[in-house]
């Protein structure tokens, strides 16, 4: 992980639905503040649910404001790519 990135690993919360949405809060958060270029978020394959959860999350209109394009791993379909342009 460089210091232009950050991993999120929702594994170990998957199953708990608060938690997840504030993860995900804040990471969007840290991104932000720190002006980071992308933020990996690791969701797991799994039945894809948690993936769905994420992308609901990702396509809220306050929070799709604060990123510049979102990318689903085409190779790891566990994995989501949020990139950032900061001016």
């Amino acid at each position: 992980m460089s210091k232009r990135s950050l991993t999120v690993d929702l594994h170990p919360i998957y199953n708990q639905g608060g938690e997840i949405d504030a993860e995900l809060e804040s990471a969007m958060q840290e991104a932000e503040e720190k002006k980071l270029k992308e933020v990996e978020i690791i969701c797991g394959k799994g039945s894809g649910q948690l993936k769905k959860r994420v992308l609901r999350f990702l396509d809220r209109e306050d929070v799709r404001e604060k990123y510049h394009r979102l990318k689903k791993d085409p190779k790891n379909s566990g994995r989501v790519f949020v990139y950032f342009r900061w001016k």
